[in-house]
């Protein structure tokens, strides 16, 4: 259900001519869950949708790249814009931006190589410098390094427990009775595509029993445990990036008749 200012939206007819094919189908899972989200007004709404779409288009970007899944041990970079340091992390160069040193890393895909948390705040980066305007993500993000979970505070990420998966969000699909010799596929983080489609990074684009099959095969001898989705989800909070937004997304025009509320171009 979605909430806007003092009103429920309930249906998504009225917005098909704005909202991209991916847009509505996030749209939808919004409105078809009990949980409410509320929005202050639809600009935030569609902030919002248009991030969650980059956050998808990005994980299918680098699910098509020549990036390498590999342990933080044997991780690469292009050493023009960073430094890789000794843990195997990825730090920004001195006098490079951080919009295009993110940018590289699907331009020049051959060039790196990392294991899934990283690949997903690589994704989180590359959509939110579609989001708002390169003169903010530059600023944002100046000293941005990447290194598993590690994010800049204004990337604005929060990890919750429950089941209401939105298309854009991060899942962790957890292998308790992983092999030993292989920890580093103790789980899988996946960005959440929509219709049962997931990415990660090292597995590729998979049904969500593709991704425990999977998984399942990288237990120790004699598991009794599956590989199973967990509850909870991780989510850029896009309220707190809103006042960067790219001047495009003020084009719309907001209109309400009655209970119906519209969005026009």
């Amino acid at each position: 259900m979605i909430k806007i200012g003092l009103m429920i939206l309930k249906q998504q007819e009225d917005f098909t001519g704005v909202f991209s094919p991916t847009e509505r189908m996030i749209l939808n899972h919004l409105l078809k869950n009990e949980k409410v989200y509320e929005f202050p007004n639809m600009l935030h709404l569609k902030f919002e949708l248009f991030g969650r779409q980059q956050i998808i288009q990005a994980a299918k970007d680098l699910a098509h790249s020549q990036a390498r899944f590999t342990t933080f041990e044997y991780s690469r970079c292009n050493e023009k814009f960073w430094s890789r340091t000794p843990n195997g992390g990825f730090l920004l160069k001195e006098n490079h931006k951080p919009s295009i040193a993110i940018e590289d890393i699907f331009l020049n895909s051959h060039l790196y190589a990392f294991e899934c948390a990283t690949a997903i705040v690589i994704i989180f980066y590359k959509a939110v410098l579609h989001l708002i305007e390169k003169k903010h993500f530059d600023h944002l993000f100046a000293n941005v390094y990447l290194y598993d979970w590690h994010y800049d505070q204004d990337l604005s990420i929060k990890t919750r427990y429950g089941t209401d998966y939105i298309p854009g969000d991060c899942l962790y699909f957890d292998n308790p009775d992983v092999d030993p010799k292989t920890p580093h596929w103790q789980g899988e983080n996946a960005i959440y595509l929509g219709e049962d489609l997931y990415f990660g990074h090292g597995i590729g684009i998979r049904s969500k029993q593709e991704m425990i099959r999977v998984l399942n095969r990288l237990r120790k001898p004699g598991a009794t445990k599956s590989a199973y989705l967990l509850e909870q989800t991780t989510r850029i909070q896009f309220s707190s990036l809103f006042p960067f937004a790219h001047p495009s997304l003020h084009r719309f025009i907001v209109a309400a008749v009655g209970n119906n509320l519209f969005l026009y171009e």
